[in-house]
């Protein structure tokens, strides 16, 4: 049996949400909504209520900041997301992630298969797990379907930095965390990340804490 909460319709529940104000808060992991998984959208939000909702996220997102925003992680278990980069990082970096601007995007009902069998690890980090980053391997290009907000088809091939966005934010739809694909010795406080792991790939870093790349 579900608590009164989760029997509200959530409709009603991003409608309470929205009349608190933006940003939203952030639930942090502990919180079930980040485990239950999510309803797949079709029409539980009417569009007006659905471009304030996309709105928020996006709102939330830029006031984190991150460069993606899943729906359970503001307490609604909707398969929506959304993401925006602008890539504020040195070439170098840029160049060994793969990190290139993206525009900001809603994904409706996301999901992703691997183009290819090649894997790419690097340290990772959520805003639902405040604090720590940690080193995942995911695959380097994705094929992501779904729709937008409007209800339009997306089929996108996405490689490098990009496609780990979209791997992120669609495992959160599935109450999947980032840290259940981390290697564990690599988890790292944003402070020992700032004074000993700031290179652009996690080399010294499995090196020196003693875990394999692929």
């Amino acid at each position: 049996m579900g608590t009164p909460s989760d029997r509200v319709p959530l409709a009603e529940r991003v409608e309470e949400l929205l009349a608190d104000g933006v940003p939203l808060t952030i639930v942090a992991a502990g919180d079930p909504v980040l485990r239950r998984g999510t309803e797949p959208y079709d029409g539980q939000l009417e569009p007006a209520l659905l471009a304030r909702f996309v709105e928020a996220l996006r709102v939330t997102m830029r006031a984190a900041p991150g460069v993606g925003l899943a729906a359970p992680q503001v307490g609604v278990p909707l398969r929506i997301a959304v993401i925006e980069d602008p890539a504020p990082v040195p070439e170098e970096v840029a160049v060994a992630r793969g990190r290139v601007p993206q525009p900001f995007r809603v994904l409706v009902n996301p999901a992703y298969e691997p183009v290819g069998g090649t894997r790419a690890a690097f340290f990772e980090g959520c805003l639902s797990v405040p604090g720590w980053q940690a080193v995942v391997a995911r695959h380097a290009e994705v094929r992501l379907t779904g729709q937008d907000e409007h209800g339009r088809a997306l089929d996108e091939v996405f490689s490098g930095w990009p496609a780990r966005i979209v791997q992120h934010e669609t495992d959160h739809l599935d109450g999947v965390l980032y840290l259940d694909r981390a290697e564990p010795r690599s988890l790292s406080s944003n402070l020992a990340m700032a004074e000993r792991w700031a290179q652009p790939t996690p080399e010294e870093a499995a090196r020196a804490l003693g875990f394999e790349l692929p």
